[in-house]
């Protein structure tokens, strides 16, 4: 398994607990990696994944809505919530991953993690999204920009 890919399952992961725990600072991020210890060369990845998503969960969160027919976030299974978070964050903000690329990184950890029907569920959103970007219909308010560090 590639080092962003696994980045991506352990973000997902820590978007999750931080989702159920209803808390996102970075103290429960620290709580998880302490008990998750990320591999060193997977930690700027994670981090950017996971910060990114933290900063812009309400545009994020936004569009996923939006391009959700009949699904509030709060009715999303929490796996399939935090996957479609990280991949539109990576389509919205990380330009050097093809959109094709983040989409499928999210339909296959939506079926390792999720249910039987959230690939299907995951790629209908995302694709939507994607298609809207291309035609120039999604504005991203700022680029947020997050390094590893912070």
């Amino acid at each position: 398994m590639g080092n962003r890919r696994k980045s991506r399952e352990l973000a997902m992961q820590a978007l999750f607990y931080m989702d159920m725990s209803r808390n996102d600072s970075n103290k429960m991020l620290e709580r998880f990696c302490d008990n998750f210890s990320p591999p060193k060369k997977m930690v700027p990845f994670f981090l950017k994944l996971v910060k990114g998503v933290i900063r812009g969960k309400g545009e994020i969160d936004s569009i996923i809505e939006r391009f959700s027919d009949n699904w509030k976030l709060n009715r999303m299974s929490c796996v399939d919530r935090n996957t479609m978070r990280i991949a539109v964050y990576e389509l919205l903000y990380c330009h050097d991953i093809p959109y094709k690329v983040s989409i499928n990184e999210a339909i296959d950890m939506g079926k390792k993690f999720g249910t039987k029907e959230s690939g299907a569920f995951i790629n209908g959103i995302l694709d939507s999204i994607r298609l809207a970007l291309e035609k120039e219909e999604i504005h991203v308010k700022d680029t947020i920009q997050i390094r590893s560090d912070q």
